[in-house]
């Protein structure tokens, strides 16, 4: 049987009063929301916290809202939560769609959006589409508030630029005219982790693409981008030829590594054909 070892408890009442514990509790302490991440890893003693602080009752955590310039999500918000957003879903159709296939409805029903980019598993879902938008992540602790590009947030599996006594609040998503989006995946089976994915970003200018953006999941591309993908695709036409290549470029570029979800040439095969793909509807979204 699977035991974590002994931990205190403690549950945090504010925003304020968490980071207090934080700060008091220092290394030995974690934060601990929709728990589908961490209570498992704590089972197997992958991790081992003398303290939880359970911010569940942080309300002012759980909002999704929309400014003319922004998109807000706050870290507390429950997958299921984001997946009902009419806002996310009319302005960033890439959540929806990474939302769609994450794990269940009961992990999405209770796992949060905050803790999923802070547990920075390399098969995550949404920190590709985050990546790809190029989202904000909004960190508080006791010297105040600071925004960290998503694109700077992993700092390796596991570990991200959540420091010692700080909390994550929520991820700001910049809003552009002319942008389409789409999340393209392959897993063995409904709800699992990734075999690839590609989450694929276009802002248009006319006929030429001014932005683009490419997430890729579980094949080890660096802060989950493709980056020399979007460096070929900006500022040209917005053609399938174009694409291909672009899925081409990425599928070069990135690390996966053979596993018992497939060898490492399968994976780049994957690679290029969901970059492509997801870009063809992204193009489809900006245009409509």
């Amino acid at each position: 049987m699977q035991v974590p070892a002994p931990f205190e408890y403690e549950r945090a009442t504010s925003v304020e009063h968490a980071l207090t514990l934080l700060e008091k509790y220092g290394q030995a302490g974690r934060v601990i929301a929709g728990g589908h991440s961490l209570i498992p890893m704590m089972k197997l003693r992958l991790a081992q916290p003398e303290v939880l602080v359970d911010i569940n009752e942080l309300a002012e955590l759980s909002g999704i809202d929309a400014t003319p310039s922004a998109l807000w999500i706050g870290a507390l918000a429950r997958h299921a939560d984001l997946l009902a957003s009419p806002e996310a879903g009319t302005l960033f159709p890439v959540l929806h769609d990474a939302e769609r296939v994450i794990a269940d409805p009961i992990v999405r029903n209770r796992g949060t959006v905050g803790g999923s980019l802070c547990q920075a598993d390399p098969s995550e879902d949404l920190s590709a589409a985050f990546a790809a938008v190029r989202a904000e992540a909004v960190i508080q602790g006791a010297a105040g508030e600071r925004a960290v590009p998503v694109r700077e947030f992993f700092d390796g599996p596991y570990e991200t630029a959540v420091g010692t006594g700080e909390l994550l609040t929520g991820i700001r998503v910049p809003i552009r005219p002319g942008t389409g989006s789409a999340y393209a995946k392959v897993g063995r089976r409904a709800g699992d982790w990734a075999v690839a994915a590609a989450a694929a970003v276009l802002t248009l200018d006319g006929d030429t693409i001014d932005e683009a953006g490419i997430g890729l999941t579980a094949v080890g591309a660096p802060q989950f981008v493709a980056a020399e993908a979007e460096d070929f695709l900006r500022g040209g036409a917005a053609t399938a030829e174009r694409f291909a290549k672009a899925g081409a470029i990425a599928a070069e570029h990135c690390r996966p590594a053979a596993d018992q979800r497939g060898p490492v040439d399968y994976k780049r095969h994957l690679v290029a054909v969901l970059t492509t793909r997801a870009l063809a509807l992204a193009l489809t979204r900006a245009e409509a």
